[in-house]
C-alpha cells in the first residue's frame, strides 16, 4: 500500500490516512493525526471523494489540524459538487447504467440509501463474518457504518459513539454517514439506560 501511495494512488493515500488517524497496527498512543491529515489532504487533492469529506470533517472538528469550520464546509460543498458533476457526466451518456451513490444529498440532511459497499470492504466484512462469532479477532470490532467493513487491528482502535457507546467507527466520515442514515434514530444515551434500570 505504501508503494501505491508513493505513486500518488488516491485510495492508498486515504487508507494510510485512516491508519494514521487510528494508530492501526500499533499502540493506542501511536496515532499521528498530523500525518493522517497530510495523507488525507494529498488524497483529496487527487480527487478522492471520501478523503475530501474526511478532511472536511477534520477541519470542522479541529481533529489533527487547526479548526476551520468555514473551510470544512467549503470542502464538503466541493466534494458534493464533484460528485454531482460526475453524475451529470454519466447521465449525459445514456448508454451507461450505474447505481449512483447520492452522498451529496446525505451531507445536507436528506436520508438516502447507504452507499454500495466497495468490493474490498465487502470481502473483509464477509471474511470476518465467517470467523467464529463474526468478529475479526478476540476483542476486535468492525466499523459499524453499513457498507464499510473495516476491522480493527488492535483493541479500542476505532472511535466509539459518545452518546450510547454501542457503535464504533473507523473514521469521522463513517461516523457522520452512519449518524445521518441509521444511528441517529437508534442512539440512546447511556444515562437513559441507567435511568431505566432503576424504574
Amino acid at each position: 500500500m505504501t508503494k501505491a501511495a508513493v505513486k500518488s494512488h488516491a485510495p492508498a493515500l486515504y487508507s494510510l490516512a485512516l491508519l494514521q488517524f487510528n494508530g492501526s497496527g500499533g499502540l493506542k498512543n501511536d496515532k499521528d493525526l498530523c500525518a493522517g491529515v497530510a495523507l488525507c489532504a494529498r488524497a483529496a487533492c487527487l480527487g478522492h471523494p471520501d478523503a475530501l469529506r474526511e478532511l472536511a470533517h477534520c477541519l470542522q472538528d479541529g481533529y489533527g489540524i487547526r479548526r476551520n469550520i468555514s473551510e470544512g464546509n467549503r470542502l464538503l460543498v466541493q466534494a458534493n459538487s464533484r460528485e454531482f458533476a460526475f453524475v451529470l457526466r454519466v447521465l449525459k451518456n445514456k448508454s451507461t447504467h450505474i447505481n449512483f451513490d447520492y452522498e451529496l444529498l446525505n451531507d445536507y440532511g436528506f436520508n438516502q440509501a447507504s452507499r454500495q459497499m466497495h468490493p474490498v470492504n465487502k470481502f473483509m466484512a464477509e471474511w470476518f463474518g465467517s470467523k467464529e462469532n463474526g468478529v475479526p479477532g478476540q476483542g476486535l470490532r468492525m466499523c459499524s457504518c453499513k457498507g464499510c467493513g473495516r476491522p480493527e487491528t488492535r483493541i479500542n482502535e476505532f472511535r466509539r459513539c459518545s452518546g450510547c457507546g454501542k457503535v464504533n467507527y473507523c473514521s469521522r466520515g463513517c461516523q457522520a454517514r452512519d449518524w445521518r442514515l441509521h444511528h441517529k434514530v437508534e442512539c440512546a444515551p447511556i444515562e437513559e439506560w441507567i435511568g431505566h434500570a432503576f424504574d
